[in-house]
């Protein structure tokens, strides 16, 4: 069985690891060093990016996700997760925030305005088969550039906005996939995860 750690720090993660335990993953929340051990992979939820990243940041997490990603353990962050993942931001909070920097992405914070401006929107993502999935936007992010070796999985329709993208193992989404019923996004995740092959 896959075990996949939640970042539980502050956010949506209940919601990941309830959708996780319905695939039948043993997922596990992570709030100390300790419990990245033993386990195949991470979700860092969506929530505050400048809160998760202190926090991170102060219990010792930041090098032992940075560890995990460079022995190839995937790691897929949502919304505000995508955030801490990326290796530069715009509008960032005065006085910056902690960022793993492991994904060649450059994000923009709020990038779709205030909370009144969430918004749900089918998305088509090519990898997840034909049927596009419906995409949750809260107080969003989106990718403005990605470099070399970054694949592009989403745009939206009517701008052409990139909300999803993958890094090899390193998985990227703008929306909340864990608040809807489809199961696919966390499907491809687990996908990803060579290490057990």
């Amino acid at each position: 069985m896959q075990r996949v750690g939640v970042l539980a720090l502050q956010g949506d993660f209940q919601e990941h690891i309830e959708m996780l335990r319905s695939l039948g993953v043993e997922a596990r929340e992570v709030r100390l060093p300790e419990d990245l051990e033993d386990i195949d992979g991470l979700i860092i939820p969506g929530g505050e990016s400048t809160t998760i990243g202190k926090i991170a940041a102060t219990y010792n997490l930041i090098d032992g996700i940075r560890g995990m990603v460079a022995a190839g353990k995937p790691v897929w962050g949502t919304c505000a997760g995508m955030i801490v993942m990326a290796r530069n931001i715009t509008r960032s909070m005065r006085g910056g925030q902690p960022l793993l920097g492991v994904m060649d992405i450059t994000v923009q914070r709020n990038a779709f305005g205030r909370q009144v401006d969430s918004f749900e929107v089918d998305v088509p993502i090519a990898v997840l088969g034909d049927k596009p999935f419906h995409c949750v936007f809260i107080r969003a992010p989106l990718i403005e550039s990605v470099g070399p070796g970054v694949e592009v999985l989403a745009r939206l329709a009517d701008t052409g906005e990139i909300v999803a993208a993958q890094q090899g193992h390193l998985l990227a989404t703008s929306f909340h996939p864990e608040l809807t019923h489809d199961t696919r996004m966390h499907r491809y995740f687990l996908s990803l995860d060579t290490t057990r092959k």
